[in-house]
């Protein structure tokens, strides 16, 4: 068997990959947890999140509508078999959001920060998806070991 084929993956890149696979679990739980409980908090139709929609313009009539899509959302986001599809909801969600706080005036930095930490919670557990992000070879030691690990995938044992 030549070097070529070699399917075994060096122990500092394993280390690595099991380092950022974990760190990305613990941004996806942070995330998982600030959504979870602004979902939570609109269907309990609480005062201050009342006053909150209504400062946005929002009826109150929509708090359970956005709830249910928000927690929805989130729940495909956490199921690891579908964490790309949530992801790409709720970055749809978070772009509402902030297009709703940048429409009154509000700083919309939070969904700004929650769009962008739910992609790199996600990233840094599936390491398939750096191999989508067109980045130069300048950055190309996570991407490396990203190819080098769906290449090992791909390659039959022997």
């Amino acid at each position: 068997m030549d070097a070529s084929h070699d399917t075994t993956v060096p122990a500092s890149t394993s280390s690595t990959r099991n380092t950022g696979f974990w760190i990305g679990w613990l941004i996806t739980a942070a995330v998982g947890l600030l959504l979870g409980m602004s979902g939570v908090m609109k269907l309990q139709n609480g005062p201050e999140v009342v006053t909150g929609m209504a400062a946005m313009g929002l009826p109150e009539e929509m708090l359970v509508p956005l709830a249910l899509i928000e927690l929805t959302c989130l729940a495909v986001y956490l199921i690891p078999a579908s964490s790309v599809l949530g992801a790409i909801l709720l970055t749809g969600y978070m772009g509402g959001a902030m297009c709703t706080h940048w429409r009154v005036g509000e700083p919309y930095l939070v969904p700004f920060g929650l769009g962008i930490a739910l992609w790199l919670g996600i990233a840094l557990r599936e390491p398939r998806l750096w191999q989508l992000i067109p980045m130069r070879r300048c950055c190309g030691s996570a991407r490396q070991a990203a190819e080098q690990q769906a290449a090992s995938r791909e390659e039959p044992s022997a």
